[in-house]
């Protein structure tokens, strides 16, 4: 059961591995995919959703980890 866990932890870390970022990038792309879905005219507003939101993301993981 301990062998199985560990196998377990170990591909969540392949994934996971900082905590919260896997998760909000995942929802900056979805963010990003309604806007393109409710707007189809304005392609760039889904872009600069995607590109500014994945930015603020990686920026707030880099200050987080400074922190620590």
């Amino acid at each position: 059961m301990t062998l199985l866990m560990n196998v377990l932890h170990e591909l969540s870390g392949l994934f996971f591995d900082d905590g919260w970022l896997a998760p909000a990038i995942l929802g900056v792309a979805l963010l990003a995919a309604a806007v393109a879905a409710f707007a189809p005219g304005f392609p760039l507003a889904a872009g600069g959703v995607l590109l500014f939101g994945c930015l603020g993301v990686l920026f707030g993981n880099v200050v987080a980890k400074a922190l620590r």
